[in-house]
């Protein structure tokens, strides 16, 4: 029997994008549970009461419009993002950004700006009228990579025939990044040697989330080496042959903040010529206040551009004491966004895991005055149109079941790129059906990767 199901249109809240094919679940339910959470071991994924029982499966022509997509909208940040400000200084005033933030810059401006989105995952949503681009993450420490790469090495085991093929397509990111970083070291005319720089107190403790990276590289040519921030010296101060003259910056300022992790060491290591990509400059295109001035047009904006924004870009504001466009007419931005409560979502320019988020519809009146107006004050957040999810159906596997069940889940698409090359699909979904904020370590929701059939 095929592995291959036809859903159709399962429900009304179903999305003709996902196509009319699924995975159906290739082993008994306890095995795909033991194996699903061997391979995410001691990596300080958390524990998952629900997981999925097949990947989900994408139409090619869906697979492959995340990622032209993708492309397009980020040459389109990265643009937005440089203009604000000739220099790094002129940014750091124009985002106005905390002071935390005020680091780890190389000083070789063309540099911190070249190699600034050499890692990139948006958050991508289904809407009624297709995908939706709800924020770019671009940094080195964005979640995607790992977590895919286990899932996949999982469903690649399930599904393989003698042969080794499996009746779907996907990438691997650890196998698109090894060679992201051969041609990063070709283009800067350096060894093929990479140093991750992260912390194992980021990670629950155990190392093996590096390991698994480490293994990988050198496994295809590329020396690699884990370090601690403390054992970073070992990367620049030895003799030239053994140096780390590139890197990959798996952490953020803010979490080794919260841990009392001094980033110190990175700066000494960057200042002696190790290139640790995405640069901090990847923290302008993340902010999501670049998203509102993308969405509100610049003036170099061709008219494809300006179609492609309307398109897949969700209506995004600055919030600001201001007046502005929704639609054809204008609007004044604060008390409009009061009025809309249940159709607006708030987002501060800088959070993670959905914690500087805040959903209107699931916020009384008062409350949510009270944020909009601190926030137009601030002025560093953004208000953007709330993105109704439509449903794809998976198989699920709950904790201590026998058997996989049926779910309708809205999926947050992550379509992973590498140096410019397509490097899988993470998605992360309630595994119960339920939308909302969507977050492995601040809600608890579930992943997968994505697969086309």
């Amino acid at each position: 029997m095929s592995v291959l199901e036809d859903v159709g249109v399962h429900a009304a809240s179903g999305h003709p994008w996902f196509g009319r094919h699924r995975l159906a679940p290739a082993a008994p339910a306890h095995t795909i549970r033991e194996m699903l959470h061997h391979e995410i071991r001691d990596t300080g994924w958390p524990h998952q009461p629900l997981l999925p029982a097949a990947p989900i499966a994408l139409p090619r022509a869906s697979y492959a419009e995340l990622f032209r997509t993708t492309a397009a909208l980020l040459d389109l940040v990265r643009r937005t993002a440089l203009e604000t400000a000739p220099t790094t200084r002129g940014r750091l005033a124009a985002y106005s950004m905390p002071e935390s933030e005020h680091q780890l810059f190389v000083e070789d401006q063309f540099a911190e700006e070249r190699y600034a989105d050499c890692v990139v995952r948006p958050d991508v949503v289904i809407g009624p009228d297709g995908p939706r681009f709800l924020e770019f993450n671009v940094s080195g420490a964005l979640g995607g990579a790992v977590e895919t790469h286990c899932r996949l090495e999982v469903w690649r085991k399930l599904y393989a025939d003698g042969s080794g093929r499996v009746p779907f397509g996907c990438q691997d990111p650890f196998a698109v990044r090894t060679e992201m970083f051969r041609d990063l070291c070709a283009e800067l005319a350096v060894a093929p040697r990479v140093a991750l720089v992260g912390s194992a107190r980021d990670q629950g403790g155990a190392t093996r989330y590096f390991d698994m990276q480490a293994d990988h590289l050198n496994s295809r040519g590329v020396t690699a080496r884990f370090f601690e921030p403390e054992d970073l010296h070992e990367a620049w101060d030895c003799p030239p042959h053994l140096r780390y003259p590139l890197g990959l910056r798996d952490f953020t300022i803010p979490d080794w903040a919260e841990l009392g992790i001094d980033t110190a060491p990175v700066q000494a290591a960057l200042d002696n010529g190790c290139l640790l990509v995405g640069t901090q400059t990847s923290t302008f295109l993340s902010s999501k206040l670049t998203m509102g001035l993308l969405s509100e047009g610049r003036p170099w904006m061709s008219a494809a551009e300006r179609a492609l924004v309307d398109t897949y870009l969700p209506w995004t504001r600055v919030l600001s004491h201001r007046w502005t466009t929704r639609g054809a007419r204008k609007v004044d931005l604060v008390p409009y966004t009061v009025d809309h409560r249940e159709s607006l979502v708030l987002k501060e320019s800088i959070g993670m895991s959905g914690k500087q988020v805040v959903l209107g519809r699931e916020t009384d009146r008062a409350t949510w005055e009270a944020a909009v107006t601190a926030a137009a004050d601030a002025g560093t957040s953004i208000v953007q149109e709330f993105v109704a999810p439509r449903t794809t159906r998976l198989a699920m596997i709950a904790d201590g079941a026998d058997e996989p069940h049926d779910a309708d889940v809205a999926p947050v698409f992550g379509p992973l790129l590498f140096g410019g090359r397509p490097a899988g699909i993470f998605s992360r979904f309630f595994g119960d059906g339920r939308s909302g904020i969507v977050s492995i370590l601040g809600t608890g929701s579930s992943d997968d990767c994505v697969v086309t059939v």
